[in-house]
């Protein structure tokens, strides 16, 4: 019996050992395999396509900042205050890239129809009415106060998404919109020096930049992709606001800017 007892005890000491030691390697494969994926996680950041993407992304950012800033000084300092020629040029200018960029295979535009085209036509006009708007208000207003009303547009596309859709919004969100929204109101009632006009143009920048984003979000049934949009916008642009030009004077008065030939205004408006 005794022996029984003993052989009965290693027995249970020999199992015991062995679960401690399943348990111990199984923590081990485990700890290694989370190294593992951590280790992988980091390589992933740091991938090729990835650091790609990242200096991408500067390049966008660094452009996008830096057209502000020449659209601003070519209308501010230069004082060219024509925007039916200036964003008919750079409508012009994006529409004559994007067919280029598609000839050259870098982008993919697909034929459309007519239909397609039409159903495009009222983001086109808050298209227009965004650069004309935008154009306008960049004249008179500096540009972080331009970019605190243009981020207001937010405020909008949230409004109508939440009446329209009739969804709880988190409150991140909420909080985010509040503060976007106490900004802008802000920026207007206690910085009026700038006067009115400046105000009312960004506040028509901004409710067509909102408008245009909520139309965007609505036809998303659509099967034009977003070059297809663009190029559409860029197109109606160039013929209204060429019309526009001729109608308003804007035309013969951009004939007689006294700066029109020189090098300075030219580079300003490759921006």
């Amino acid at each position: 019996s005794r022996l029984l007892l003993v052989e009965n005890v290693l027995r249970v000491k020999v199992g015991a050992a062995s679960r401690a030691a399943e348990v111990q390697l199984r923590c081990q494969r485990e700890r290694r395999a989370s190294e593992q994926l951590r280790a992988n996680k980091v390589s992933d950041v740091f991938s090729p396509m990835n650091v790609a993407r990242v200096i991408l992304a500067l390049i966008f950012c660094t452009f996008f900042t830096a057209s502000y800033f020449t659209n601003k000084y070519v209308l501010s300092v230069l004082r060219f205050t024509f925007p039916t020629i200036f964003q008919g040029w750079q409508t012009s200018t994006g529409a004559l890239l994007l067919l280029v960029t598609w000839k050259l295979g870098w982008v993919e535009i697909n034929g459309f129809s007519r239909s397609a085209a039409f159903s495009q036509l009222p983001g086109a006009f808050l298209f227009i009415g965004n650069i004309y708007a935008g154009s306008k208000a960049l004249s008179l207003l500096p540009i972080p106060f331009f970019f605190v009303l243009q981020n207001a547009s937010e405020v909008f596309v949230f409004l109508m998404i939440t009446v329209t859709h009739r969804k709880k919004p988190s409150w991140m969100k909420l909080v985010s919109v509040c503060l976007l929204l106490g900004s802008a109101t802000g920026l207007i009632l206690y910085n009026p020096r700038f006067g009115p006009s400046g105000y009312t143009w960004g506040s028509i920048h901004l409710f067509c930049v909102g408008a245009y984003k909520v139309f965007q979000k609505s036809t998303k049934s659509s099967h034009l992709s977003d070059f297809e949009e663009q190029l559409i916008n860029n197109v109606t642009s160039v013929l209204l606001l060429g019309f526009s030009a001729y109608s308003t004077g804007d035309l013969s008065g951009a004939l007689d800017f006294p700066l029109l030939t020189s090098y300075s205004f030219h580079t300003g408006c490759l921006g």
